[in-house]
């Protein structure tokens, strides 16, 4: 049986953040609705409490009965779920005067397991508009910041613990260590939770739910497809049909070159053309969520039309992350919905197949490092992410044909030049695989992509006056889709790529660089 930590998610929305954290230590986590909470078997070694977008003073809160679990099982309640001990056990919690957002240094006050080989001062990120005042009872203050005096605390006598930072996210710079000396240390996890353990558990799962079933999958060249293929193909083999669907949307050349990168992979993969639906439904739509619910519908249902064609169809497997399903829904109402992803919104409710997600639990490292121990080749398992929309939420406003191919010239550009520029003497490691150094720009980015924006401005051309299209360049580095920052570029790329693409392209006359981390943008502008 393996040991793992349950993960209570109040809101956050980087609670997922939280299990990928553990699961880099090799601690398998489940993370659950608050409310939702199962009971504990003896496979669980903790109990996480994450944040939340709500005050623990609000009358309508988040409550939870920890009876059966605080004293009885490691508790670690993290922002909200700090607030929410230090309140429910006697504590004060009040409204800051001043919303305590960004960096902050923390002090270690006492020692504590919970920051074994942390040093005394170190940098975590605050994201809080209450503040813990008065402490409960029977508690002792382990550390503080300058604003902060109760930073975080423990429960004297039993292993419950409370920090009002969040260790999970990136900013915090030894968060990793103070989880894991949560979840190794103090729970007593064993960390024995790899790529392998998922792989053999997931194709045995899919066995079992799918048996003798025919499955239908979405492949669009992504890793995330890719990888669900590949392990749907050895859970049931000839059973997996794969439809690459060309929406109309995709980059330059990718339909055909999708399709013969799958030859000599053992798949079996027909194409499908459906991009003259796509265009005539995109036809004068300019709003962003409507464009993804219609992109998100046709996909759909063009894959219910070849459902009929292969007999006794029943599933639609999709390569659906976590990322995708955590910004697509709320927790019952208290998270808030930032986008509909293609693959989790926008389902007609007619749709014929079941829908079956094997890595929908997983982050993008996770799939990648999972693609490599099934042997997939590189090309795919390091292929930036790529939005399921496609180039149709590239284009800011309505798509037509003529904006499609200004977008596609410009992309093609872009991309060739990352994976042509040389940065192996530079300090960048690869976005996809921290540990390892980066030999090209594309290698050391997670996701780049040029934006047609919906302005033209006056430039200069041979003399003559040009009133044309503006580009937007995009690149960020990331571990998980979830938070992102803008990506340093050499100045003389980013002049190279400006001119390559003013020159070389009928109707763009200016090209800026987005320079918006996420958050409080998102990677894609749509």
């Amino acid at each position: 049986m393996t040991d793992k930590i349950v993960i209570l998610d109040f809101g956050s929305q980087v609670t997922q953040l939280i299990g990928r954290r553990l699961r880099e230590i090799g601690v398998y986590c489940e993370i659950f609705p608050f409310n939702k909470m199962p009971v504990p078997d003896k496979s669980v070694k903790g109990i996480i409490m994450s944040g939340s977008p709500c005050s623990v003073r609000d009358a309508n809160a988040p409550q939870i009965n920890l009876d059966d679990i605080k004293g009885k099982l490691p508790l670690l309640g993290i922002c909200y779920g700090a607030q929410y001990l230090a309140q429910k056990y006697g504590g004060k919690v009040e409204s800051s005067l001043a919303r305590e957002y960004g960096r902050a240094m923390l002090h270690i006050t006492a020692e504590s397991p919970l920051f074994n080989g942390v040093s005394e001062e170190s940098q975590v990120w605050m994201s809080h508009g209450d503040t813990i005042s008065q402490l409960p009872e029977e508690t002792e203050t382990i550390a503080s910041t300058n604003d902060v005096k109760y930073a975080a605390f423990r429960f004297i006598g039993e292993d419950t613990y409370a920090v009002q930072f969040h260790p999970e996210v990136f900013h915090t710079t030894e968060g990793s260590r103070i989880l894991s000396n949560f979840a190794l240390g103090i729970c007593g996890c064993k960390g024995d939770w790899t790529p392998a353990s998922f792989i053999e558990s997931t194709i045995d799962s899919l066995k079992k739910q799918i048996c003798n079933d025919k499955v239908i999958l979405g492949l669009s060249g992504g890793v995330d497809s890719t990888v669900a293929a590949v392990l749907l193909n050895k859970a049931i083999g000839h059973n997996l049909t794969c439809i690459f669907v060309n929406n109309g949307l995709l980059r330059k050349n990718e339909y055909p070159d999708v399709l013969a990168s799958y030859k000599d992979m053992g798949l079996n993969v027909i194409g499908a053309d459906a991009s003259e639906e796509f265009l005539k439904e995109l036809s004068g739509v300019t709003e962003p969520e409507s464009k993804r619910k219609i992109i998100g519908r046709l996909f759909i249902e063009t894959f219910d039309k070849y459902a009929h064609k292969i007999k006794d169809a029943k599933w639609l497997a999709q390569g659906t992350i976590y990322p995708d399903v955590i910004e697509s829904a709320g927790i019952e109402g208290i998270a808030s919905k930032i986008k509909s992803h293609h693959n989790v919104g926008g389902l007609p409710k007619n749709m014929d197949l079941k829908i079956i997600e094997p890595l929908k639990m997983l982050f993008k490292d996770e799939v990648r490092r999972v693609g490599r121990s099934l042997g997939i080749k590189e090309e795919l398992v390091g292929r930036h992410p790529f939005p399921g929309p496609s180039l149709g939420i590239r284009i800011i406003g309505d798509v037509t044909k003529e904006k499609l191919e200004i977008l596609r010239d410009a992309d093609d550009i872009f991309i060739k030049a990352l994976k042509a520029y040389d940065c192996s003497s530079m300090d960048y490691t690869s976005a996809s695989d921290p540990l390892r150094k980066a030999g090209t720009l594309y290698e050391a980015i997670w996701q780049a992509g040029v934006m047609l924006l919906p302005v033209k401005s006056v430039g200069v051309m041979g003399d003559e006056r040009t009133y044309s299209n503006a580009v937007a360049l995009r690149a960020v580095v990331s571990t998980d889709g979830m938070t992102a920052d803008w990506f340093r570029f050499p100045y003389d790329f980013l002049a190279g790529v400006s001119d390559e693409i003013i020159n070389k392209i009928k109707g763009i006359n200016r090209v800026v660089y987005d320079i918006s981390s996420k958050p409080p943008a998102t990677i894609e502008w749509e």
